[in-house]
């Protein structure tokens, strides 16, 4: 099997992992969001749901306190009353072309849609309608492992085996992508070889990119970056060439 050239550079990877959100009592909030959805989609009990279990420790890395970490549970699994949280898929373009797609969990709908139009239309995007941009990103599985002690040699022969389509070598990292119908069977090959896994999700990657010049990626950056800070988008994923963005402001 030959794997193919990824085209995700790590720079989007960090830009992605950097979304979270500055504030402490915003990042508890949809860590505890996380945890009730878990909860109520698989049960309460992390021995049994490893989406529990996963965002428990999730939290736990956070500081999350204890008694916050068994109220979320509670609250998904009904034992105490709370927000009905349900995922959402938006999509449309930032300046100058970009497409994005934005995965938020929200108790609102018409909130979190009122809040992203406002975004979009201020910047001088769009917020579009489904299947606007969509087509211009495959859905795939991705594992982020930290390459220290590891051969790469090894882990390719182990993640081709398992079915993954790509690997490749970022800074301190190896990237693993998948078809997402082999997402668990990759998964379940790494962690029996006691792999350790900093990342591992179904994501969207851009089946092409777009790179503005200087100023106007600077600009659609911005833009991605009000979006993040709004409470209820989770991830977002986007055409924008990373590579296009200056690595500091103009003096």
């Amino acid at each position: 099997m030959v794997l193919m050239a990824g085209h995700n550079k790590w720079s989007k990877i960090k830009r992605q992992k950097a979304a979270a959100d500055k504030k402490k009592g915003k990042i508890w909030a949809r860590l505890s969001r996380d945890i009730a959805v878990a909860a109520r989609e698989g049960g309460g009990d992390p021995d049994m749901n490893a989406s529990l279990s996963q965002a428990i420790e999730k939290a736990k890395e956070e500081n999350m306190p204890k008694d916050n970490i068994e109220r979320a549970i509670k609250r998904g699994t009904g034992e105490l009353e709370g927000q009905d949280y349900e995922d959402a898929l938006y999509e449309g373009y930032a300046p100058h072309g970009v497409a994005v797609l934005i995965e938020a969990l929200t108790d609102n709908t018409n909130r979190t849609v009122a809040d992203l139009r406002h975004i979009f239309d201020k910047a001088g995007g769009s917020l579009g309608k489904s299947g606007s941009v969509s087509y211009l990103f495959e859905r795939k599985g991705r594992f982020i492992i930290p390459a220290a002690g590891l051969d790469e040699l090894e882990l390719f022969e182990l993640v081709v085996e398992a079915g993954a389509e790509d690997l490749e070598q970022m800074e301190d990292r190896f990237v693993v992508t998948t078809p997402v119908e082999v997402f668990d069977t990759v998964e379940a090959a790494l962690k029996a070889s006691d792999i350790e896994l900093e990342e591992a999700k179904l994501a969207y990657l851009p089946t092409t990119t777009v790179a503005p010049e200087a100023d106007a990626a600077r600009r659609v950056k911005d833009f991605l970056a009000t979006l993040e800070d709004q409470q209820d988008v989770q991830e977002l994923y986007t055409t924008l060439d990373e590579e296009a963005v200056p690595e500091s402001e103009p003096a």
